[in-house]
């Protein structure tokens, strides 16, 4: 049995029993990771890798709910590293999900993984500088471009994706243009974009997006997604994609 360690909880994700521990205090996942799994196509018997993985949760999410081969995630910080590894051990599924330890900016250690189908990630949002931080701070490196920018992750989903391979990710509005333009220049085509708002009074404050290794030009733009509905209640999709009946 895995036991928590203190200042740690065990977090129900309401799909086919699964749990993920965090940090009662800290980084803890959100709904741009829930939203993230649900918007990215893995198909049956598809290699992917999560890069930023955290503790482990997109990984945890795609196992439940997708027949993927196998689901890697990759992070930088061994605290969220051994969490990540004792959810699994929980969970009792090490022989269809794993987690490394290392930094996405490794060349060597990227072209030394296998080609993956399917590449997603949760990046940090806020641009290196941006507000007072302390590099020390695993919240910080989780939250901010302080170990990489986002130029960094698209590289390394250039280089580890299969031809034809897709990449997800989910992020901030303002960084839009940004993504487009690096997403073109390492030969990942922008398929698919949906903005994810409050609801229907705010602008939106995420963005999910789609990209095809080598694919053509095409981009779709996919109807608006409400997390919360004019009463204040979430959205039938909100709930749709959480597999309960929240309010």
């Amino acid at each position: 049995m895995t036991h928590l360690l203190p200042g740690e909880t065990l977090e129900d994700l309401d799909r086919n029993g699964l749990k993920i521990i965090q940090k009662e205090k800290g980084f803890r996942f959100g709904v741009d990771a829930v939203l993230l799994s649900d918007f990215a196509k893995v198909k049956k018997r598809d290699h992917v890798m999560d890069l930023c993985t955290g503790t482990g949760i997109i990984p945890i999410l795609l196992f439940g709910k997708t027949e993927a081969e196998e689901i890697m995630g990759l992070e930088i910080q061994d605290e969220f590293v051994q969490m990540a590894k004792r959810s699994l051990a929980l969970n009792e599924i090490e022989k269809k999900v794993r987690i490394l330890h290392g930094d996405l900016k490794d060349i060597d250690l990227l072209k030394g993984l296998p080609k993956f189908n399917v590449v997603t990630v949760n990046p940090p949002y806020k641009k290196e500088n941006s507000g007072i931080i302390n590099e020390k701070d695993a919240l910080t490196i989780a939250r901010h471009e302080v170990s990489l920018n986002l130029e960094d992750v698209v590289r390394a989903a250039q280089l580890i994706l299969k031809d034809n391979g897709r990449f997800y990710m989910i992020h901030r509005p303002e960084r839009l243009a940004d993504i487009m333009t690096l997403l073109r220049k390492y030969k990942i085509e922008p398929k698919r974009i949906r903005m994810v708002y409050p609801n229907t009074k705010k602008p939106p404050t995420m963005v999910l997006v789609e990209g095809l290794r080598g694919g053509g030009e095409f981009l779709k733009v996919e109807a608006p997604l409400f997390v919360y509905d004019d009463e204040g209640n979430y959205s039938d999709e909100i709930r749709r994609i959480y597999g309960d009946d929240r309010r």
